[in-house]
């Protein structure tokens, strides 16, 4: 009975036809959500780089201790939090096509997991900048180059190809991160998959079939960071 029972949970994908709508429509949520954390995620990372890199003490005390509370506390904790700081408000279910966005969920989702990201690609970006040699900066500034914009175009760019590999890594890490966001009821990817397993009775197949549809996400982008790798590399040799 035992074997059986396994061979049942293990092998039985006849709940697909009516329930993989809701793995894409999770899917599309994830890939959304992750995008949306890149994009915040990458801009707050290197604005508070930058910031711990000046000499006002005041603003680099107050984005340590946020790179410190941030990355000392465990994601899921940051969501509950903001969830049910941000419980009462009126945000709106807006529909796009075939997903319908319930922007009091989605939003302090979204906010925590891009400034939770943002305190970790800080740590990248600043390492990156470091390992510039000084003797860039220097060759800028006598150049007559501004000092913004010796960072800018001088610093930065050298700073992104080193750090790119790590950077890749994170962003991987936020498409899974995004499966924390089942906790407070969105309908990512994850959560798609736990309500097929309640509507099924089936406890593994449903868990499989989204973990190959994460696996999928991942290794697609993983291929799409190492072609873009190589493009800079041949730049640097050319």
């Amino acid at each position: 009975m035992i074997y059986t029972l396994l061979r049942f949970s293990f092998m039985d994908f006849s709940f697909l036809p009516k329930y993989w709508s809701y793995f894409n429509y999770g899917v599309l949520v994830t890939i959304m959500i992750s995008a949306c954390v890149v994009i915040f995620g990458t801009i707050i990372g290197v604005l508070v780089a930058l910031i711990k890199r000046s000499n006002i003490k005041i603003l680099d005390w107050l984005v340590s201790f946020y790179v410190w509370v941030f990355r000392g506390t465990p994601m899921v904790v940051q969501i509950m939090i903001a969830f049910a700081w941000m419980h009462f408000s009126k945000a709106p279910i807006i529909g796009f096509g075939v997903l319908d966005l319930d922007f009091s969920r989605l939003l302090p989702g979204i906010i925590i997991i891009s400034l939770n990201s943002g305190a970790y690609i800080s740590e990248i970006v600043r390492a990156g900048i470091e390992a510039v040699p000084k003797g860039q900066l220097e060759a800028a500034y006598s150049l007559g180059i501004r000092p913004v914009n010796a960072m800018r175009y001088v610093i930065l760019p050298q700073a992104f190809k080193n750090i790119l590999p790590a950077l890749g890594n994170e962003f991987i890490t936020i498409i899974k991160d995004s499966s924390l966001l089942q906790t407070i009821g969105v309908m990512e990817l994850w959560n798609g998959a736990q309500s097929v397993v309640t509507a099924t009775y089936l406890p593994v197949t449903p868990l499989l079939f989204a973990a190959f549809y994460y696996l999928m996400v991942t290794t697609i982008l993983s291929a799409v960071l190492k072609q873009f790798e190589k493009r800079m590399g041949q730049g640097d040799k050319n």
